[in-house]
């Protein structure tokens, strides 16, 4: 792997920078999320890591507005808001479906229904964005066909459509094959050149070390906050995945 390049002078950026300010979360009697303070700066690759259960998924449902929480939580935009991409960890549907590639990203990036067929407009858009995850031989082919390999590209490419200023990526490269981590790698650079924020939760540290701007280090708090040559020491990821903060959970257990 290389490092994609430095991020873009904040000036030049499209996507916005991102302020966690103290943010928590609470299920039941369990804090997922205690005190989260950290900024992500505009134009940025910023990585998320930490173990199973350290409420980074929490974190993300929290930043596109799908979980209540305590603290704030701010999008600092450069112009007026614009479009956010999102890339989920996996794709769970039914592989008998007749389902084409062009299908799904029809379905998940235009407004008219699929089964009427794919606009002209978002034809070109599709297609473009395949070609750039190597995915636009493969418009066609039923995605329960595809390797798993192949779908995270596609997940890839309809993050793509319409074109993102702040992209928020949930473990994209759990599924790549070598073929697929060079595509990511010169999607993260296009996205620097093009100033869009990048928030991505990854569980592979090397390359979060060679490919981030900046990495945060979660486990229901902050434990760490910098760039990667810095701040990912190897006494600071053996404290972050050795770490048990769920005293709340533990308390509770013990009352029991």
């Amino acid at each position: 792997m290389r490092r994609a390049g430095p991020a873009l002078p904040e000036s030049r950026a499209d996507g916005p920078a991102i302020v966690f300010d103290k943010v928590g979360l609470t299920l039941g009697r369990t804090d997922i999320l205690r005190d989260v303070s950290f900024t992500v700066s505009a134009g940025s690759v910023h990585a998320l890591v930490g173990p199973n259960g350290a409420g980074k998924s929490s974190l993300v449902k929290t930043l596109l507005g799908q979980t209540p929480h305590r603290g704030r939580l701010a999008l600092d935009w450069p112009r007026a808001p614009q479009t956010i991409g999102y890339v989920p960890q996996a794709l769970e549907f039914d592989r008998g479906l007749p389902m084409t590639v062009t299908d799904f990203m029809a379905a998940m990036t235009q407004r008219r229904p699929a089964f009427l067929g794919v606009s002209p407009r978002s034809a070109r858009s599709i297609q473009a964005a395949l070609e750039r995850v190597g995915m636009a031989d493969k418009c066609t082919r039923r995605m329960g066909a595809l390797s798993g390999g192949e779908r995270q590209r596609v997940l890839l490419a309809q993050g793509l459509v319409p074109a993102p200023s702040l992209l928020v990526l949930d473990e994209p490269m759990a599924a790549l094959d070598e073929a697929g981590v060079r595509v990511f790698e010169q999607l993260l650079a296009d996205w620097r050149i093009q100033g869009v924020t990048v928030f991505w939760v990854e569980h592979d540290l090397q390359a979060v070390r060679e490919m981030s701007d900046r990495v945060t280090g979660l486990n229901g708090h902050v434990l760490f906050d910098g760039e990667p040559g810095e701040v990912m020491t190897p006494q600071a990821l053996l404290d972050l995945f050795s770490t048990r903060p769920r005293l709340a959970a533990v308390d509770c257990a013990v009352a029991a």
